[in-house]
């Protein structure tokens, strides 16, 4: 219970400036323990894993918006009672921070990682991330990321090292894990495979090469196909017709001399992958360098000459072209085709989509390579039967046929990488035998390798180690209380474009150590293997106010850092949120951040408000001791209160927050407080003024109390100030006792508040009509009684500026408006408020320019000529603009009458 004569304006400050409060505020949260979680607390669970940045990266836009629901989520959940774990962490990012680490080398020392060798240049990458790594961090807490500091994890520390090794271990002994030669996306500059989520593609301008194979005499067997990439003809291994082209079907089996090398044949296939209406309707076939014409050289047994080494050069192919690159090859490949008078028609220029490396700009080799693979049908299974049986329930529910769709089709994966900096695959080769034959030999982390052996040289793709996020950064596989009592976690969160790419990874891998070791990560449903998270909350992607995706060539990118120096980071957050629809993408823009900061704004001005006038946090007064006003506002945060719980529970982020908006903007700032002025006497005290200043302060109360979540540091300023407590952040979620102390409705005292906002809203519009200034009282007569609002006229003539009538009353003017109950005529006498000349004179030339605009208007539609030639949307333009014109003449031509 609050002091009532304690004023604690002196604890705010004269205005809001973020910036001079924001990072004091995390960094007292942080000292005082707030955000850390106990897993020996009775309290029920709730964790959220935050999807591991990128150690090189910086806080983007979408990492905004990401963080920001998830801190919304938890900082509720510590409201609401529960032990509550955000972890933190950060992805150790092989190719990107490799790819930094060498360019820096490069730059400043002129030498690459061959001149420093494995362990040294492993020691140099571990000091750029020392130095330079997780700037994204310091960004977290700039924009209030309540996780608990004290167990952020590293996916190269020395835990989830020891969980990499054993789930590969794992998966090898049960034959889950195999070495092959299969067609991966190569790099020629990184040397490496990379995944498909760092491809990138891109229209380019190519060329179309028509190649003629077989006989130049046009009466002897011959076959013309075309590519773009023309240097790729040196793999060539056959050509493929469909089956039913009949146009082919006497050349099926035939076999042609490779035109540029010699002893090398190219046989002519039939396939149904061929379609017959493409081009000549025939494909060349060169099985190690594209992904189509892989899979028909699996079906058809073909061979797979790889003609390209590491660095992308043409190797091993025993013609003059070894040692060119892809391009040299390209232009090189087509003029020896030329002399021999086998390029059929022009070459055409083409555009066609590349696909590029996302970290080092060139397009992309589908190149045969020997690789480390996940052998996947077993784990998609068991994560796919994961959702189908509610076991992790996808929210919005729609995106589960884009999950199935993936789960479902998905291929065996590229766990290897040719990198240095990683997690080193835990294979053991030992020497060579008699027949060139090594032992192999899988490590597990508390396994020696045998003496004499060498480890394989690669490392693991960074999502592999990703995948395990959920668990090993909780100890798996030990058996912890971290586990014990967090796991599984409650829900990810997460934007739906890596659906795909990490979070199906995580449920394959989650599941499979959930039926491996259910004795650490505890039983699943049913017998069903443990999930990694109950809950996937899949948010859209964070665009420009046009709806394109942010990109540096286009310019519009928005660093969310800018946002939180210039508005704040509640104004960030609550800009996000409030656009934040379940897998809906969120066009969003300055305009967006300038509203929030007006909220905010707002919000600080209004508790300033009520705090010097007197608003406190009390025990509320009986029901029938209030006002309906008092009990209108009440049950108004009862309604929006309990609105804003099931869009939370719904994950409906945007509605949630737009109701807490309008109420607070449109309800308690606009109306309520303007309706306590009138009940609050200015000197003195009594009961229904006190009375106010409770209800007002409840109110206020509950909802800082709700938007903390989303606005974390003006809440707990303005929470602080107005109840003198410890901290917002750990106070208790309102309840109904809260707002309203779970009393039904008071519909009588809604219908008759809602009538008086009506009632005042009209006045005012008519006092703004006949320019009447703001601060002008006008006579009126309106029958309260026969509206059931006598017991509003006090207050409905104070804040509309309307007096009662004297007894020698004329009216000069009168409104009619429907209220709930009646019809309620106004008479008002503004004889004595208006210049009525100079109100002429102004409308006069109102009138003037309206009808300017409709003849400018009705100038340019009756042209035919105009509307023959100029675009439908400007004609649209032009129709409203007459449209509005048209209303505005009527109205002052009204008022001008009215003025007689």
């Amino acid at each position: 219970m609050t002091d009532k004569n304690l004023n604690r304006t002196d604890a705010l400050p004269k205005s809001w400036e973020p910036s001079d409060h924001e990072r004091d505020l995390y960094e007292g949260w942080v000292k005082a323990g707030y955000f850390t979680a106990d897993a020996h607390s009775d309290k029920p669970a709730y964790s959220i894993v935050l999807p591991p940045p990128n150690v090189t990266g910086q806080l983007h836009m979408g990492h905004a918006l990401d963080h920001t629901l998830m801190d919304s989520l938890v900082r509720r959940k510590r409201m609401q009672g529960y032990e509550v774990l955000w972890l933190p962490g950060m992805d150790h990012a092989g190719i990107a921070t490799q790819t930094k680490v060498e360019a820096k080398l490069k730059a400043e020392e002129g030498k690459d990682r061959y001149d420093y060798g494995r362990e040294e240049f492993i020691d140099r990458v571990w000091e750029w991330k020392e130095q330079y790594g997780g700037t994204i961090t310091s960004q977290m807490r700039a924009i209030g990321d309540s996780v608990d500091w004290s167990r952020e994890r590293f996916t190269l520390d020395e835990g989830l090292s020891r969980a990499v090794q054993t789930i590969f271990k794992q998966l090898y002994d049960r034959g889950l894990v195999y070495r092959d030669y299969r067609l991966v996306n190569w790099s020629p500059v990184l040397e490496t495979a990379v995944s498909d989520i760092e491809v990138v593609y891109k229209d380019v301008e190519g060329e179309f090469v028509s190649i003629r194979y077989g006989s130049l005499d046009d009466d002897q067997p011959h076959l013309i196909v075309a590519t773009t990439r023309v240097e790729t003809m040196l793999g060539d291994v056959a050509i493929a017709v469909h089956p039913d082209d009949e146009r082919y079907s006497h050349l099926i089996g035939e076999v042609f001399e490779h035109p540029l090398r010699e002893g090398m044949q190219v046989k002519v296939i039939a396939d149904d992958y061929v379609d017959m209406e493409l081009g000549t309707g025939a494909v060349k076939i060169t099985p190690a360098h594209d992904p189509n014409d892989y899979e028909m050289g699996l079906r058809h047994d073909l061979e797979m000459p790889i003609i390209m080494d590491e660095k992308g050069r043409i190797a091993d192919t025993g013609t003059k072209f070894d040692g060119m690159s892809r391009e040299e090859a390209r232009v090189a490949v087509r003029e020896a085709l030329a002399e021999q008078g086998r390029i059929v028609k022009e070459v055409r220029p083409y555009v066609h989509s590349v696909g590029h490396s996302e970290r080092s700009g060139e397009p992309i080799e589908p190149r045969l390579s020997l690789q480390w693979f996940v052998k996947v049908d077993e784990l998609a299974k068991m994560s796919g039967d994961a959702v189908r049986e509610g076991d992790t329930k996808l929210h919005p529910e729609s995106m589960e046929k884009r999950y199935f769709d993936w789960v479902d089709n998905m291929h065996d994966w590229t766990i290897s990488r040719q990198l240095w900096w990683g997690h080193r695959i835990p294979i053991w080769y030992g020497p060579e035998d008699d027949n060139g034959e090594r032992d192999v030999v899988c490590v597990g982390p508390d396994e020696e390798p045998p003496a004499g052996y060498e480890q394989d040289p690669d490392v693991l793709d960074t999502w592999f180690s990703s995948a395990l996020w959920p668990f090993s950064t909780m100890g798996w596989p030990d058996k912890t209380p971290d586990l014990e009592k967090f796991f599984p976690t409650t829900v990810l969160v997460t934007a739906y474009d890596i659906l795909f790419f990490w979070v199906a990874r995580m449920m394959m891998f989650g599941t499979f150590a959930g039926s491996t070791t259910p004795e650490i990560l505890g039983e699943g449903k049913d017998g069903r293997p443990q999930i990694p998270f109950e809950h996937l909350y899949l948010h859209g992607l964070v665009r420009d106010e046009k709806g394109r995706k942010m990109s540096k060539s286009l310019g519009n990118g928005i660093d969310p850092m800018d946002w939180v120096e210039q508005y704040g980071a509640d104004a960030l957050r609550f800009a996000l949120a409030r656009g934040a629809n379940p897998g809906v993408d969120l066009p969003i823009g300055d305009d967006h951040a300038t509203a929030a900061r007006n909220f905010a704004t707002k919000l600080f001005n209004a508790t300033k408000f009520a705090l010097m006038n007197g608003a406190r946090v009390d025990a509320l007064p009986a029901r029938e001791a209030l006002t309906d006003a008092d009990r209108w506002i009440l049950d108004r945060a009862e309604e929006v209160r309990a609105k804003v719980d099931a869009y939370l529970d719904d994950y409906q982020f945007a509605k949630a927050n737009e109701a807490l908006y309008h109420f607070a903007w449109d309800e308690l700032c606009d109306w309520y407080l303007e309706i306590a002025k009138t009940q609050i006497p200015r000197d003195g005290e009594s009961e229904q003024g006190e009375n106010t200043k409770i209800v007002l302060g409840r109110v206020i109360d509950v909802v800082l109390r709700l938007l903390h979540p989303t606005m974390p540091f003006i809440t707990e300023v303005l929470w602080k100030a107005l109840t003198g407590g410890e901290t917002v952040t750990l106070a208790p979620w309102p309840t109904a006792d809260d707002t309203n102390g779970g009393a039904a409705t008071d519909e009588d005292a809604r219908r008759r508040i809602e009538d008086s906002i009506k009632l005042i809203t009209e006045l005012r519009r008519f006092r703004s009509d006949q320019g009447v200034k703001p601060s002008q009282k006008v006579p009126a007569r309106l029958d309260f009684a026969s509206a059931d609002l006598v017991g509003q006229e006090a207050m409905v003539r104070q804040i509309a500026k309307v007096t009662a009538p004297e007894d020698d009353f004329e009216a000069s003017a009168s409104i009619e408006m429907r209220l709930s109950k009646v019809n309620l005529d106004v008479a008002l006498d503004t004889s004595d408020t208006v210049d009525v000349a100079a109100e002429r004179k102004r409308l006069e030339k109102e009138l003037a320019a309206a009808q300017k605009e409709l003849d400018t208007t009705g100038g340019q539609l009756a042209n035919e000529q105009f509307l023959a030639n100029a675009p439908a949307q400007v004609v649209e333009k032009i129709k409203a603009r007459q449209k509005v014109a048209q209303e505005e003449f009527e109205r002052v031509t009204a008022r001008l009458e009215a003025l007689k």
